[in-house]
């Protein structure tokens, strides 16, 4: 989903941006950039961006702010973790949102709403995921693809649909009823796709490019020597 400008008032578009540019900030503070040097790593991340602002303008709705489209955002937490994630998926947004400016279909007044509800919520959902795996379940490959990477990617998507939901019934833009049935229903049916969006790409990461994806530790998960959590 991607909100247009005038869609929400003011205080929800620009209140929005305090809570998102200090998580911004936050990211690109403490974001592991030598991480990106090693393997040149950096111009994986780069393609990363370029391929999620393609898959990101392949978009469908039929009412303001009610657009649907695969985000990818599990995949990239995994590979970066969520930081490098977070920086990467606002890029993509940006990258999103100034295409459509260029075209007269949208300006920058609804970014921050846009990211809290395309970018943060999954990014956050994905590395709670994978914090779970790493945690309770035990050390084992099929766990990490079919719970961090294909739930994972199904859960973010979910919880992105459910914040836009959410921001778009507390501001009083659509009812409950409405979204339940045009919006949110569908939402349920984009998280099959990006469940296997998501896990197909890090699955097939894992088996050609292991070194692209971060999260995985064949230590851990082929070995099953489990690396222990502060």
């Amino acid at each position: 989903m991607n909100f247009s400008d005038g869609l929400f008032g003011g205080f929800w578009a620009y209140g929005a941006f305090f809570p998102y540019v200090l998580l911004l900030l936050w990211a690109v503070r403490s974001a592991p950039w030598r991480r990106l040097a090693d393997n040149d790593r950096i111009h994986v991340w780069m393609g990363a961006i370029v391929v999620l602002s393609v898959l990101w303008s392949l978009k469908a709705g039929v009412k303001p702010g009610l657009n649907l489209h695969l985000l990818g955002a599990t995949a990239l937490t995994l590979m970066f973790g969520r930081q490098l994630a977070l920086i990467g998926l606002s890029l993509v947004l940006a990258a999103v949102t100034l295409n459509a400016g260029l075209k007269g279909i949208e300006g920058w007044q609804a970014f921050a709403l846009n990211a809290l509800a395309l970018v943060v919520v999954p990014v956050f959902v994905a590395h709670f995921v994978l914090r779970f795996v790493e945690r309770f379940l035990p050390p084992n490959i099929f766990v990490y693809f079919f719970v961090a990477a294909f739930f994972g990617g199904a859960a973010a998507a979910v919880a992105s649909g459910g914040a836009s939901g959410l921001l778009l019934w507390s501001a009083g833009i659509y009812d409950l009823d409405l979204l339940m049935s045009d919006y949110l229903a569908f939402y349920l049916l984009l998280g099959f796709a990006e469940a296997w969006l998501n896990g197909a790409a890090i699955t097939l990461m894992v088996v050609y490019f292991p070194r692209w994806v971060g999260s995985f530790d064949d230590r851990r998960y082929l070995w099953q020597k489990k690396e222990p959590h502060s």
